[in-house]
């Protein structure tokens, strides 16, 4: 790795763990913003005189929309100026939104708070992926990848129990106290540790007409296409259940206190895959593991949404079933990411921030939707996974040209 960091040489390179640990503390800015909040909601509702339970959603999906619009503009930005400055940028920018929510007296200035909070964690997941890039292709990052998504998946664990334990001693607005000293503690450690992964001789010119042509090949080669499609339609169904499961824990089951165990249980699924991925992903391929993962996936939604639909859902059923779906996610979204990004090596900032705003952007509409549909059942979100799922299906069927689980031959080293 040090061999990339050519911009800062006396800069001693972080080995594999701490990279990993790196990415995954990155990668986990977003989950940690969105779960956290999820205990407070009625609690911020209350305060700031949200009328409806449902608009109280849109404390997540303001951050979700700032996510997926800003990511557009981070990837040019850093094939310019390089990784490093802009991503310290980033967490300054998601330590002051966050005092900015802190102190929020209505929830219109909450939600732009929370816009500008979206703004920033979106330059920590695109330049995550873009820093894994400059060093590894192929099944080599997708075990990357999985690695860090296996740290990563504990934030959601662990990320509501944050929040409740603030909200057992101190109000709501100490969860934003909380984001605050995080993004400072995250800046100063990547301003230590990291240095640039983006060689000088690979820096982008910022003009109109080479960003116009990132976005556009982006957009069109056949993988990046297909697989950003499909990824954004389970990002739906990820937005969906985090839009509902509070409702769903409080009213439909009427079990408050089963939401920080839900949790556990269901990004502990969605950990244990990714740890699975990354132990079969170089054997087995990322074709093979992600196009099953999802046939699986869809299979279990159908079963799902039945037992919605007959109304002989139980709490432990749905759980079950819910945290066997998100194993199967877990499966799919590295792997999907890494076949994306397997034709995008030299723009690769570009294209990791087109994929991930159309991921995002896309998903937090598809999410919200299934959310506004909550009906007091499980059944809106069940359906909305099946949807999701099969439409998934679909976009891989036509971006292999109908055939799955082929092998892919990209090298297993780093680039």
């Amino acid at each position: 790795m040090a061999n990339r960091a050519s911009d800062t040489p006396a800069r001693k390179a972080p080995g594999f763990a701490e990279f990993v640990a790196m990415v995954a503390s990155l990668m986990a800015m977003t989950a940690l913003a969105i779960d956290a909040m999820l205990p407070a909601l009625p609690a911020i509702g209350e305060a700031l005189d949200v009328s409806s339970d449902n608009d109280r959603q849109l404390v997540i999906g303001a951050l979700l929309i700032g996510f997926g619009l800003a990511q557009i503009v981070h990837g040019p930005l850093s094939d310019r100026f390089g990784r490093r400055l802009l991503l310290i940028g980033g967490l300054g920018l998601y330590a002051g939104s966050s005092i900015l929510a802190a102190y929020a007296q209505s929830f219109e200035l909450l939600l732009a708070a929370r816009f500008a909070q979206g703004i920033a964690v979106a330059a920590t997941r695109v330049l995550a992926v873009s820093i894994v890039r400059d060093l590894y292709v192929g099944r080599k990052m997708a075990q990357v990848m999985s690695f860090a998504m296996t740290v990563f998946m504990a934030v959601p664990v662990l990320a509501p129990l944050f929040g409740e334990i603030i909200l057992a001693f101190a109000s709501w607005r100490w969860i934003f106290g909380m984001f605050a000293l995080i993004g400072i503690s995250v800046g100063l450690w990547i301003g230590w540790r990291l240095p640039e992964t983006l060689k000088p001789e690979d820096r982008m010119p910022l003009t109109a007409s080479r960003v116009w042509h990132g976005w556009r090949h982006t957009l069109t080669e056949r993988k990046s296409l297909g697989y950003m499609a499909a990824s954004a339609l389970l990002s739906g169904a990820l937005f969906g259940f985090i839009n509902s499961i509070q409702q769903i824990m409080f009213d439909t089951f009427q079990r408050p206190n089963m939401l920080v165990p839900a949790f556990a249980m269901i990004a502990g699924a969605m950990s244990a895959a990714s740890l699975l991925n990354s132990r079969i992903v170089l054997r087995l391929g990322t074709r093979l593991v992600s196009h099953s993962a999802l046939i699986v996936f869809i299979a279990l939604a159908a079963i799902a949404a039945l037992t919605a639909w007959s109304g002989s859902s139980s709490l432990w059923l749905f759980l079950g079933l819910l945290s066997l779906n998100m194993g199967a996610f877990g499966l799919c979204g590295a792997n999907f990411s890494a076949m994306a990004m397997e034709e995008m090596g030299a723009i690769a900032g570009t294209a990791s921030s087109v994929q991930g705003a159309v991921g995002v952007f896309f998903g937090a509409i598809v999410g919200g939707g299934i959310g506004q549909m909550y009906d007091g059942s499980t059944l809106p979100l069940t359906l909305g996974f099946l949807v999701c799922g099969s439409l998934a299906l679909g976009c891989i069927l036509i971006t292999e040209k109908g055939r799955l689980f082929a092998e892919d031959d990209l090298a297993a080293e780093p680039v």
